[in-house]
């Protein structure tokens, strides 16, 4: 069974569903696709904050979608994806935790260098916690120079490559730096980032290929085990 740590099911005002309704039916049919439980993490963006309102809606329909999604067999938790700002560095980064894991998923920027998300990433280990990069194989400057990910991964830090990426949903240069990730075990999580109905959160096609490539290793990428080896977490005891 999959623990996918990424994914945008809960509607928060981003990119993400858009209603209660439209989460719970993702949930469903990732749950009948091998997923027993998932990540919900809104988006934290410079331009659309985690301010008090916005917050308690998030938190209530979470609540609401966990109480339901527990009939059809699946653990819905709720954590945030934090976009790097400077702001970011003045708070408290517990607040943004995925549940009760020790771990904060960072958006990993598409374009630019990666120095705003290296320093957030060192902020949010002095907050005791652990940084967990989200799809690095999308960022241009890893998929430039990628010894960039060696250094991310040199610094302890947790990389999550996205399942869509793997097979080839965004491109041949982000697929070709997925891989390497995977392959050379830079990669600690395979993620869907599942946000809507056209790009769902479903972890099992990935599997597949992932498995059909590293054979036994592939379970640790995909039920959390290469998490917990990193930070002491056994995320199997919480399914």
């Amino acid at each position: 069974m999959f623990i996918d740590v990424h994914s945008h099911v809960v509607p928060s005002g981003d990119d993400g569903v858009g209603s209660v309704e439209e989460g719970l039916s993702l949930c469903r049919q990732a749950a009948s696709r091998g997923t027993s439980v998932l990540y919900a993490t809104p988006h934290v963006w410079p331009h659309l904050g985690l301010e008090a309102g916005r917050e308690h809606r998030i938190r209530d329909a979470h609540l609401r979608m966990a109480h339901e999604a527990a009939t059809f067999g699946l653990r819905l938790e709720l954590g945030f994806e934090v976009t790097p700002k400077l702001e970011l560095l003045d708070e408290d980064m517990q607040r943004y935790r995925l549940g009760d894991l020790p771990v904060v998923l960072v958006d990993m920027p598409f374009s630019g260098g990666l120095g705003l998300a290296r320093r957030l990433a060192s902020h949010i280990v002095s907050c005791g916690l652990v940084p967990l990069l989200g799809h690095p194989e999308r960022a241009d400057a890893v998929v430039e120079e990628p010894e960039l990910a060696e250094g991310l991964h040199a610094h302890g830090w947790l990389l999550q490559v996205n399942a869509s990426s793997l097979l080839g949903r965004h491109g041949s240069a982000p697929q070709e730096a997925g891989w390497r990730l995977v392959e050379e075990t830079l990669c600690h999580a395979v993620a869907s980032d599942g946000h809507r109905q056209t790009r769902p959160p479903f972890l099992d096609e990935a599997y597949e290929a992932v498995k059909a490539r590293i054979g036994s290793e592939t379970d640790r990428l995909f039920d959390g085990s290469a998490l917990a080896a990193r930070d002491g977490v056994d995320l199997a005891e919480r399914r």
